[in-house]
């Protein structure tokens, strides 16, 4: 369980309304492991911090799942779809011309 609070972090009841969205790019696996609402909010922090993925905090999941999740929540504008739900006022745009 997280102790620190990010001030990038958003409240669970907000991420209960992209939940949905952010689960339904996911290929039907294995269980997930992660909570996502602490995946989120380690891409929120990279979005708003600008820093290296191996910087990433540690209260937050190891770099390399949020990495993952990041790059399926790319590939079809998914990410872009939920940051404009929360009215995020950051970019992707430094983030997006890493994947290329």
């Amino acid at each position: 369980m997280r102790k620190k609070i990010y001030p990038s972090d958003i409240a669970r009841e907000q991420f209960a309304k992209i939940a949905p969205i952010l689960e339904s790019v996911r290929k039907q696996t294995r269980p997930r492991t992660l909570d996502l609402y602490h995946v989120f909010n380690a891409v929120l922090y990279l979005l708003k911090t600008g820093c290296q993925w191996r910087q990433l905090p540690t209260e937050y999941p190891k770099w390399r799942s949020v990495h993952a999740y990041f790059q399926i929540w790319q590939e079809d504008e998914t990410l872009n779809k939920v940051l404009k739900k929360i009215s995020w006022r950051g970019s992707t745009k430094q983030w997006s011309d890493l994947q290329n």
